[in-house]
């Protein structure tokens, strides 16, 4: 236990994960279901070319992670990576960013769940309210057992999703080497209207749908904190996240575009199967369908954890309720995951009664939110690398790279992919989702202000 400044005993975490439970969380974290399914819409709207918007998509994340990572070294006291933008820019720009954070993670959990339960309905009939509140009660038992329960889920779902990937791009690189038509690549490459047949304004707009696809490596800097290194552990992260964007996310999606003409590609059917069965291994593409419930399952698991981690963060700074501070006997914040269960609970009971407009409004609800986030973050790394300088103090042992012009290149990166949604049909309405709930926050910082005025002294003031 941890005491605050008057003494007072806090609530304080385990620190039960290992280094490898760490590493396949962040794995875990960046492949997703958006990438077994939701690559079909950027494959079906950018062609071959969708392999520059997830190359583009890629480079960003990246270079967020060595910020990340920067900030991490810099201040290994800090436990959420929302929390760099308190310590940085302030309580305001803190609890603005963190409950966008939470809010964003929030949604995630109903529609996992039922995107769960949809993909059992179709294997066994049940009725997808049930099998959604099933899934909710098994993720919720998981979170409530231990971080280390998370930490072992997490590690064996992240596994199989790597595994999948490793096996697909080795048949599908071999199809393309050694046993595909003469020609056929080539043509599926830069036949049927070429390599980019909606031009490129198409490849900056695939920019937007990538990049949600791929947020989600930033939960290393949140599992982090219960681990026995933090620092360390996110450090590795930030060195080991590139690579496995290349590997994972651009040869996939490369072997895919290669092995079928993008014209076959029809969104929402995983692109991943159709080019198994076009290598002439359908007995493979047959087992995606459970790999992709191992993705949706992985995303439920770890949006329960990160809820329940920021939601408990927030509570110790005085932006939420104080109740939420407190843990179990295993050291887990069993009130934040309850709020998490309610949420997904009430979620798939309004999806019962109304399917079609509540998912819809559960997916668009996230919108650009992340963005908003990470360009928060991007500003406090550029804030707190300067103010480090004035000082005169020691350079991290993790720097970005290229300071400051790659850290404004990011920011550019990021406003890219708003102004790609602002010009996408499909996606304008969720920018405009997300710019309401930006100013409810900023709204909501400024009632607090107003009614409750800070008195404590946070980690942020002591920095």
């Amino acid at each position: 236990m941890s005491s605050d400044e008057h003494g007072a005993p806090q609530a304080a975490l385990s620190r039960t994960l290992k280094h490898r439970h760490v590493t396949m969380i962040t794995i875990g974290g960046i492949i997703g279901a958006g990438l077994f399914v939701g690559s079909s819409v950027a494959i079906a709207d950018a062609g071959p070319a969708a392999v520059l918007s997830y190359l583009g998509s890629g480079v960003i994340i990246v270079l967020l992670m060595q910020m990340l990572g920067e900030m991490a070294v810099t201040l290994p006291s800090v436990r959420s990576f929302s929390e760099f933008t308190r310590v940085a820019l302030g309580h305001g720009a803190g609890f603005v960013c963190g409950w966008l954070y939470w809010y964003f993670w929030v949604v995630v959990i109903p529609v996992e769940a039922i995107a769960g339960a949809v993909l059992l309905h179709a294997w066994l009939g049940w009725p997808t309210w049930a099998l959604g509140l099933g899934l909710m009660g098994a993720m919720t038992g998981v979170n409530l057992m231990s971080a280390r329960s998370y930490g072992e889920f997490e590690f064996w779902f992240a596994s199989i999703k790597v595994a999948a990937i490793i096996v697909f791009i080795a048949l599908a690189a071999g199809f393309v080497f050694g046993f595909a038509p003469a020609g056929l690549v080539s043509a599926n490459l830069s036949g049927h209207g070429g390599f980019a047949p909606h031009g490129m304004l198409a490849v900056l707009a695939g920019l937007a749908t990538v990049f949600f696809a791929m947020t989600g490596a930033e939960i290393t800097t949140v599992a982090a904190a219960e681990s026995a290194e933090p620092a360390r552990a996110i450090a590795t992260m930030t060195r080991s996240v590139m690579l496995r964007i290349l590997v994972f996310y651009v040869l996939s999606i490369l072997c895919i575009v290669a092995v079928v003409s993008w014209r076959r590609v029809v969104p929402g059917f995983s692109p991943f199967t159709l080019a198994l069965m076009a290598s002439g291994h359908p007995w493979i593409a047959r087992s995606m369908s459970v790999v992709i419930l191992t993705a949706v399952l992985s995303c439920l698991n770890s949006a329960f954890y990160v809820c329940s981690r920021v939601l408990f963060v927030l509570a110790e700074q005085g932006d939420a309720p104080k109740w939420l501070v407190k843990v179990n006997a295993r050291r887990v914040p069993a009130r934040s995951v309850a709020v998490g269960a309610v949420v997904g609970v009430l979620g798939i009971v309004a999806n019962a009664a109304a399917p079609t407009g509540v998912f819809a409004f559960l997916v668009n609800a996230g919108g650009a939110l992340i963005v908003f986030i990470y360009l928060l973050t991007a500003t406090s790394q550029i804030r707190l690398r300067l103010k480090h300088r004035r000082e005169r103090q020691p350079e991290p042992s993790i720097r970005m790279w290229g300071f400051p012009w790659l850290s404004y290149a990011t920011i550019g990166g990021l406003l890219a992919v708003l102004v790609a949604m602002a010009m996408s049909p499909d996606l304008a309405s969720q920018l405009y989702a997300s710019l309401a709930a930006l100013v409810i926050a900023v709204s909501a910082y400024a009632l607090r202000r107003r009614l409750a005025p800070r008195v404590h002294v946070s980690a942020g003031d002591q920095a």
